[in-house]
């Protein structure tokens, strides 16, 4: 999965959304352009198979599948495919590049070439029918380029290649067509007007279906651009089939550093104005009510109660009646023995804090990246691995962090705390995955990651992530305890009973509804993206979107806590980050109403991965939007009662 762009208002947010288009203008390193002589062969990688829209506009499947399985029966280069290296993000996101038989020799044209004969026997025809029926998609690379076909966006008129291209189709008395036959159509662009150095800048395939009638030959001819009736294999006996191609050389204007942005395209973007605004709105209304509420009710609470310690002190003789009076008008006070008391579980609270601050941290660095042109496109699989970077490396800040909520609270089990940190909640995450794995590998997919990638990982994990995550909890133990701003009475305070918004399940579905909402829009095309193989790069919106949800988030939070403080509940800690956290579950709901209307998976493993992921994916943001929910409370409860006379 690749990323798109979002815009504020004003100079500094328009700087922002224009600063991933001007990524697109250069390169950084490790991404430096190829230069060609005429003549010169060009490598054509062939990449996974993977599914795509059917023609019902549904995604039949979630399974990609290598290239030269067998079953596809695709003509292999001489001595074989061989693999061609990847970086660790490329492998998880399933990327298998391989060598191909394809001949591209700059610059020359070539008609019909032949590639192999092949038989499609009855068992294997019915499983390649099968596919096509699912909409599976071949992905080939030239250059760094996909291939792709040229679409025409009906909604503004404009053109886009859109990476991949349909294995066969489906007519419309039901017979399955396969795809024999490949128009290669490479644009390229000379350097300066220099002849002899020139750059692939565009990749088209249009294929087709051809039954051919006799044997074609290896070289170069016209026989294939004679009309031929499609070619369908036969489920009930022996086809043979003939795969050739043809290559033509397209001269473009396109410069190399702009290659991308004709496949970079944004479908219908004023949706993400709109829900851009929409949101900005939502957040802009709820802070200030969430500030009109909290300084005026907190300023004039401090007022009364600062003003009743002086009186007390002015008067001996004690000035029940206004005290009474305060504590009725807010209730907030009276749990201030309460208010810093040790949670329940807090071995548990403080392990998910520092996971979720690992996850603030390395989200936040990974959309920068991203806005700054690190992530582009051409680098595949930057995405991944620069997450897989980032996570490992801040292990330090989860330790730290978990070490010092775990030690403010009290907690005595520190070697457990240094413990739990850095393997609970990513062994979950790893064990799941694993699972998941299981059965990619069980549909024999390409998206299945293989085993020597999964010790890398682990290596990685207990090598660097986990001596990293001990550092930091070795140093925030040392450091000095966080004290509160008030003391903890040591006899607990009983909880009257609240009203019905401010328990739990209430609280937690009308906090965890705001931010989900803030990032409703932009969560559609990064679904999109993931299960429909699309290239996603609007970092800008992204960017703006996180934010928005940071502020939705932390406000709503706040808010609750207030309400739940002045009801005289100061079990504040767990409510907090379960509110926040419950965001996490709209996401669920929302992928699983995405399953329902996007999607028609036929079998167990489809719809087991499709859930299997997409609750893995809502357990991290509830870990990540929990910890920020209660970050946000932690610094409200100690703002206000710092701000307090408590005798």
């Amino acid at each position: 999965m690749q990323l798109k762009n979002h815009a504020p208002s004003g100079a500094l947010l328009a700087s922002l959304l224009v600063a991933p288009q001007l990524a697109s203008a250069f390169y950084l390193p490790g991404v430096a352009p190829t230069t060609y002589k005429p003549g010169e062969l060009v490598p054509l990688y062939v990449n996974s198979i993977r599914p795509v829209a059917a023609p019902d506009a549904l995604l039949h499947s979630v399974v990609s599948y290598d290239y030269y399985q067998p079953h596809f029966q695709f003509c292999q280069p001489e001595g074989g495919p061989k693999s061609v290296g990847e970086s660790l993000g490329s492998i998880l996101f399933g990327d298998r590049i391989k060598t191909s038989p394809f001949e591209l020799k700059m610059k020359q044209n070539e008609t019909c070439k032949m590639l192999c004969p092949t038989t499609y026997k009855q068992g294997v025809a019915f499983y390649v029918n099968d596919k096509i029926r699912q909409g599976m998609s071949l992905n080939w690379l030239v250059d760094g380029l996909p291939a792709g076909q040229r679409i025409k966006d009906e909604l503004t008129g404009t053109e886009f290649y859109n990476p991949g291209f349909l294995m066969g189709q489906v007519d419309g008395g039901d017979h399955v067509i396969f795809n024999n036959h490949y128009d290669i159509l490479i644009e390229y662009h000379e350097v300066s007007g220099n002849p002899d150095q020139l750059r692939v800048v565009g990749v088209l395939v249009q294929p087709e279906s051809k039954k051919y009638t006799k044997d074609i030959p290896k070289e170069s001819t016209d026989v294939c651009l004679s009309n031929f009736e499609p070619l369908e294999l036969k489920e009930d006996g022996e086809t043979k089939v003939q795969f050739t191609y043809s290559v033509y050389w397209i001269p473009s204007q396109t410069a190399w550093a702009t290659r991308w942005d004709k496949y970079l395209h944004v479908f219908d973007p004023k949706i993400h104005w709109f829900s851009l605004i929409n949101s900005a709105s939502i957040v802009v209304f709820l802070t200030l009510t969430v500030m009109s509420v909290l300084v005026r009710a907190l300023r004039k609470d401090i007022a009364r109660y600062n003003r009743l310690d002086q009186i007390n002190l002015d008067d001996l003789s004690g000035t029940s009646a206004l005290e009474d009076g305060v504590q009725e008008d807010s209730g907030w006070k009276l749990v201030h023995g309460d208010v810093f008391r040790t949670p329940s579980h807090p071995m548990l609270l403080s392990v998910f804090l520092g996971n979720g601050a690992q996850l603030f941290v390395m989200t936040g660095f990974t959309i920068a990246f991203a806005l700054l042109g690190f992530l582009s496109p051409s680098n595949r699989g930057s995405l991944g691995t620069i997450i897989l970077f980032l996570y490992t490396i801040l292990g330090f800040v989860g330790g730290y962090t978990s070490a010092r909520i775990y030690k403010s609270m009290g907690g005595e089990k520190w070697k457990m705390n240094i413990i739990l940190t850095p393997v609970l909640v990513p062994g979950i995450v790893f064990g799941t995955f694993f699972l998941l794995n299981l059965f990619l590998w069980a549909k024999e997919s390409s998206g299945a990651v293989p085993f020597t990638t999964m010790l890398v990982i682990i290596l990685i994990w207990f090598i660097i992530s986990v001596p990293l995550s001990v550092t930091g909890s070795w140093l925030g133990f040392r450091a000095a305890a966080i004290e509160p701003p008030v003391r903890t009475n040591q006899i607990p305070r009983q909880i009257p009973p609240v009203t019905t918004y401010l328990k739990p399940i209430p609280s937690m579905l009308l906090v965890g509804i705001l931010p989900f909402g803030a990032i409703f829009v932009e969560l559609y095309f990064i679904m999109s993206s993931i299960w429909f193989s699309k290239i996603y790069y609007m970092f800008g919106f992204l960017f703006l979107c996180y934010g928005l949800m940071i502020l939705t988030c932390a406000t709503v939070t706040i808010l609750m806590v207030y309400f739940l403080l002045c009801a005289e509940n100061y079990n504040w800690q767990w409510r907090a980050f379960l509110a926040a956290g419950a965001s996490a579950g709209y996401i669920f709901l929302n992928a699983l109403i995405y399953w329902a209307s996007k999607l028609s998976l036929s079998g167990l493993a489809g719809s087991v991965l499709y859930i299997g992921y997409s609750a893995l994916i809502s357990f991290l943001f509830f870990i990540l939007t929990g910890s920020i929910g209660f970050f946000s409370s932690w610094w409200f409860v100690r703002k206000i009662y710092s701000s307090i006379k408590i005798d």
